[in-house]
């Protein structure tokens, strides 16, 4: 179980003409977990709420290999520029988190990245997640970006279920791929081929 989280800093309040997003599909979630959240890029300035989330995603041990949460230079240099996205609510709030890595420094996997999705504790359950998926998929596409992968704990079977959810599919079981703790742990390889980039 992850922990609530302390009330992180207030970031800016959404801009006008953000994207926002109701998750409220009345036949999944009662009225009381429907919630209505800004989509935004994320900014510096959402990297301490961020920051946040993705420690208590590592405190799960279901989240990632990563023990410690990097400072935000290391962050941005390991991620790539664009398709970098947060949820907020009505108060500014970040609600979690999505962006991109790159798999690999030849060219010829310019169009590959590498999908992190975190929500919040209290957020989860609400539609964060996959409306984050959702978004970063289609700016990935405006950014000629041809397959998102995914490398995911297989006791994680929630970021399981919403990648497939959002198109993914199962590629395979990455047996004893490292070590966490002293123990060896499988991943699962989910990717997604985009339908309208790099078809020619």
């Amino acid at each position: 179980m992850l922990r609530r989280l302390p009330r992180p800093p207030t970031p800016a309040r959404p801009a006008a003409g953000a994207a926002r997003c109701c998750y409220s599909p009345s036949a999944l979630l009662p009225p009381s977990h429907q919630l209505t959240m800004t989509l935004q890029p994320f900014a510096p300035a959402h990297w301490p709420a961020a920051k946040a989330i993705y420690e208590a995603g590592i405190a799960t041990g279901n989240a990632t290999f990563a023990t410690s949460a990097p400072s935000w230079e290391e962050w941005d240099r390991g991620h790539l520029p664009h398709s970098r996205l947060v949820a907020l609510d009505d108060n500014g709030q970040v609600l979690g988190w999505a962006a991109l890595s790159p798999v690999s420094s030849r060219c010829v996997y310019g169009g590959v990245g590498e999908v992190s999705v975190y929500v919040a504790d209290a957020a989860r359950g609400r539609g964060v997640g996959r409306q984050l998926l959702a978004a970063l998929v289609r700016e990935s596409e405006q950014h000629d970006m041809w397959t998102l992968q995914a490398g995911i704990f297989p006791e994680n079977e929630t970021s399981v279920r919403l990648h497939e959810a959002t198109g993914f599919r199962l590629v395979g079981r990455r047996e004893r791929i490292g070590k966490m703790g002293g123990q060896w742990r499988d991943t699962l390889l989910l990717e997604r081929r985009s339908a309208e980039v790099g078809l020619t």
